[in-house]
């Protein structure tokens, strides 16, 4: 998918270099290639950090279950209805 994207980019570039494109056209094609470059840097960023070394250190954590510090008869207790003023 990185390959045609960079050949819808290029296509786009080109589009721009020929100078016979209107003024509204142009600045669709730079907007669609200012996107793909910010797609094109995304997936070069997440392969990087695919690729770091403190992703293989999570894997082992694993979560555990954690017993309540309060007893159920000292929690203070919420009231059933809020009553909300309402501007007249």
């Amino acid at each position: 998918m990185t390959r045609s994207l960079e050949e819808v980019r290029d296509w786009a570039r080109a589009k721009i270099a020929s100078g016979e494109e209107p003024p509204w056209a142009w600045f669709q094609y730079m907007k669609l290639i200012e996107t793909l470059d910010a797609i094109l840097g995304g997936q070069a960023s997440i392969t990087t950090m695919e690729n770091l070394p403190q992703s293989a250190q999570h894997q082992d954590a694993h979560l555990r279950l954690v017993d309540s510090s309060y007893r159920p008869d000292t929690v203070q207790s919420h009231p059933d209805t809020v009553s909300i003023p309402m501007p007249m």
